[in-house]
């Protein structure tokens, strides 16, 4: 599974009332070698919580991948 997948599963669990432990034992059983750690579904629970509603990754800072180009070099 990707992250974005976990993302979904872990939005379910959270509208569903289950807290950080509860939803990492859920995925756990199910997905046992490609489960995110506690730290990343505390992290989601949090965003979760402060009504940040989307799976999506946000923007990162940094370097474009535009910059770096054949003209350029």
């Amino acid at each position: 599974m990707d992250n974005k997948q976990f993302r979904v599963l872990i939005k379910y669990c959270f509208l569903k009332g289950k807290n950080t432990v509860e939803t990492k034992t859920r995925l756990d059983a199910q997905f046992s070698d490609t489960v995110p750690g506690k730290p990343t579904i505390e992290n989601w629970y949090a965003k979760f919580t402060r009504g940040e509603i989307s799976t999506e990754s946000g923007e990162r800072s940094g370097r474009s991948k535009e910059v770096i180009t054949d003209e350029n070099i």
